[in-house]
């Protein structure tokens, strides 16, 4: 749950060397993504002077092919250049900052 103080050191061993797109990651915790959204920003601040990162993959367009930033956790819902909606959702990883 959101509210326990342990669940965002629980994600570490989730997503280390597993990409999880954000509903996979709140289906495998049994949470709303929007709480599992919380949860990776959380996670975020407190790895700032850690060994972990979490790495993004951002969402991008499948039609024209313009990539989203990588703070976008969440699948946008269309494409800002072409309007687009065939867009693939963004991929979250823990690695080794020295990886």
């Amino acid at each position: 749950r959101t509210d326990c103080p342990h669940i965002p050191q629980q994600l570490i061993p989730i997503l280390s060397g597993n990409p999880l797109t954000l509903r996979q990651l709140a289906q495998r915790l049994g949470i709303k993504p929007t709480e599992a959204e919380d949860d990776l920003r959380h996670l975020v601040k407190s790895l700032v002077h850690g060994e972990w990162k979490l790495v993004v993959t951002p969402a991008c367009c499948r039609k024209c092919g313009f990539e989203f930033g990588p703070d976008k956790l969440h699948k946008p819902s269309k494409c800002p250049e072409c309007q687009a909606t065939w867009l693939t959702e963004p991929e979250m990883e823990i690695v080794r900052r020295d990886a």
